[in-house]
This record gives C-alpha cells, sequence and structure tokens, in this order.
C-alpha cells in the first residue's frame, strides 16, 4: 500500500474525522443539516475531500430510491456517510455528487488567527 495523501482545509470552522481528525470539508460547503443517518443527524455538503469509496448500489432511503455510495475516511477507514450518485426521483435530482456525513462520526475544530 501506498502513502496516504491527506488535504488540509483552510478556514476558521472545519468537520473532521472524529476518529483520527482528518479534514473532510468547511462550514461554507454545508447545503442542508436536516438529513438522517444511522447514528442519527446528518450533512448534506456540496465536497468533501480525504475519503474513500465503497461499491455503487441503489438504496431505498427516506426520499426515495437514489444510487449511493458510501464514503469512509481515507485515513482510518471509518464510515462517515454516503454519496448520491443518482437520484430517481426529479425533485432529488439537486441532491447528485453531493455527500451526507452523519453527524456523530465528524467533529468541528473552530481556528481563530492570533491577534496581532
Amino acid at each position: 500500500m501506498g502513502r496516504i495523501h491527506r488535504k488540509f482545509l483552510a478556514g476558521s470552522k472545519i468537520y473532521a474525522c472524529s476518529n483520527c481528525r482528518t479534514h473532510l470539508t468547511n462550514y461554507e460547503d454545508i447545503v442542508s443539516k436536516s438529513f438522517q443517518g444511522r447514528t442519527g443527524r446528518a450533512y448534506l455538503f456540496n465536497t468533501v475531500v480525504n475519503i474513500n469509496f465503497g461499491p455503487t448500489e441503489d438504496r431505498v432511503l427516506t426520499t426515495g430510491l437514489h444510487k449511493v455510495q458510501d464514503i469512509y475516511c481515507n485515513c482510518c477507514d471509518e464510515y462517515l456517510g454516503w454519496k448520491y450518485e443518482e437520484a430517481f426521483e426529479q425533485s432529488q435530482k439537486y441532491k447528485e455528487g453531493k455527500s451526507v456525513l452523519e453527524k456523530a462520526r465528524m467533529t468541528r475544530e473552530e481556528w481563530s488567527l492570533p491577534i496581532e
């Protein structure tokens, strides 16, 4: 196995893997906070980094049938959520290409710059 390359994100509010604290996404990339995951609340994000994907599968979710891939941290292989590959209902097409991360599986890191 090769070396794992991690991308470090800039910003004051970063969401990271709760297991190994690898950066995943920025607060500014949140599309919605009203999703439900296996462990409770989940957030829909435009972009997520430092992840690996499981196989693509059809899954019936609360809003109907979707083609999804599970998302795992590329550093510690912790399950984080899923990515929408395809939505079969027209009203759900906005989710395509976006990722859902479960709140319980990530932590928020707030960075503040020193005052000069």
